[in-house]
Order: C-alpha cells, then structure tokens, then sequence
C-alpha cells in the first residue's frame, strides 16, 4: 500500500461524510491544445469533479473508442508530451491542492519517458494515482510496486469478465479505488445494464474494503444517479470529451461553447450525483 494518505484517499473519506458518490472526470491531456486544455481541468474542478482522471495521449488507445481515440490524435497533432502533461498538473497544483489527479492511458509512453523518472516526476508534479490499462498484475514489480513505494495510488480496471479466479490478483495491489469497467468492450461503446453493475459491484465490494467506480457509457446526469445507487462514484469521460469535439470548430480549433458545453455537463452530473 502506499506510504500516507493520498488526496483520493482524503476524498473518498470526505464523500463517505457527505453520503454522496463521486464524480469522477475524464479528459485528455493537450485536447484539443494546452491552453485549452488547462482551462478545462480548472473548469472541471469549479463544475463538482471530485477525482479527474487525465488521459496521457498515445497513438493507439486500443481500449477506447472513436471519442477518445480522435481525442488523443488531436492532442499529439497539437504537440502534447509527458513533459507537458506533467506541467499541467504543476501548474493545476498551483491553485488547486485539494483536487485528486489520476493519470490515464497506457504504457507506451511512460516506459518511454523512463520508469523511474516518470514516477518521480509525476509525484513531484501533484500526480495522486495512476491507471495503466495495459500492464497486468504479473508486472506489478515494473511500474505498480515502485509507485505505490513513492505514494501514488494505483488503480485497477475490473471488467463484467474477471472470475472469482481473477479478482484477487487485480486485487492485490490496488489502492485508491477499483475503476470497474461497466460494459465489455470499448470506451463509450453501449449503455451500462444498471442491475448488472449493481451486482458485479457487490461481488468486488465484498473482497475489498476499496472505493468502487463505475465507467465506461456513463453520459448522462440521470445515467450517473441510477449507476451510482450501488458504486461510490461514476466515471464519465467519453461524454466529456465527446462535448468538446461537437464544439470544435472547422479546423479543430477551439470555440467559446467548448469551455461552456463542457461545465454545463459536469454541473448537471455532480448536480445529479448531489440529489437526494
């Protein structure tokens, strides 16, 4: 486990108080450019985020779909990095101390950054958890156990197809919260069956004393409400970033509705996650 308590750990308690789920955010770092961006993670945060989830653009995203694919393709074709990413979070941080940060994406670009550098880095720059969806727990000695020592969280992916056989493996060394994946198959693919979550949730949620997110189709406020009855939080991304294309205008530049369209959207889901 890691060392002290992290910010996703203070805030999960916080929402245990409160009674109320977390909503937690995704978008891309660098889409649909820096400036941009930047703005949106502060916009996030002011709307009701709890937890943002900061996707690391890569190449082939093959786990999500077309959404967060054309997503990374516009950030890397604006010049988005890790160096860059990692400054978004430095200077989030300069503002925002309280906010978790969790970053997302795949293991291409952090073996290529270097390991050891990255997981120092990142804590360095305010990271608070990471989700790699492609490394597995038979390589947890690689990236898992080296960030859990520095005292990042680390986030697992449980699908509607991980067994009773599988589940402690995924288990083991997961801290923070278990991001369970609603729907099988891609990002933003299908709309989750909410009696189905709610049982899958109950079988992790009797093995670990973790937080359980769901994502994965979550789009709207009253999707939120209905898949949150049985979690402790929903992840929307896909609907997220999917708002900021729509806005984009003729050559992929930024309109003022991108910023706007996006807080209107996460204003209604913390509102509904906030209903009684």
């Amino acid at each position: 486990m890691t060392k002290h308590e992290t910010r996703i750990d203070a805030r999960f308690a916080a929402l245990r108080k409160e009674k109320r789920p977390a909503l937690v955010t995704f978008v891309t770092a660098g889409d649909p450019d820096l400036e941009t961006s930047k703005a949106i993670l502060d916009d996030l945060a002011k709307a009701g985020a709890d937890i943002i989830e900061l996707g690391m653009p890569f190449s082939d995203p093959m786990a999500d779909g077309p959404a967060i694919q054309a997503s990374s393709q516009r950030a890397l074709k604006a010049g988005q990095n890790m160096i860059k990413t990692l400054q978004m979070v430095r200077d989030f941080r300069a503002h925002d101390d309280v906010t978790p940060i969790v970053l997302m994406g795949y293991y291409n670009p952090i073996y290529v950054y270097g390991n050891e550098r990255f997981i120092k880095d990142a804590k360095a720059a305010g990271v608070d958890g990471l989700i790699v969806v492609d490394v597995p727990p038979e390589a947890d000695d690689e990236l898992c156990l080296p960030a859990l020592k520095a005292g990042l969280n680390f986030i697992r992916l449980a699908t509607p197809t991980t067994d009773e056989q599988r589940l402690p493996a995924v288990l083991q060394n997961t801290s923070g919260f278990v991001y369970y994946v609603s729907i099988t198959g891609i990002t933003g693919a299908a709309a989750p069956v909410v009696n189905d979550v709610h049982n899958q949730v109950g079988k992790i949620k009797a093995k670990t004393p973790l937080p359980v997110v769901v994502g994965f189709g979550v789009r709207t406020g009253a999707q939120a409400k209905a898949i949150s009855k049985g979690a402790d939080g929903v992840v929307v991304g896909s609907a997220i970033v999917s708002t900021i294309e729509k806005t984009l205008g003729s050559k992929g530049e930024p309109t003022p509705e991108t910023r706007e369209r996006v807080t209107a959207l996460v204003r209604e889901l913390s509102s509904a996650l906030s209903a009684d």
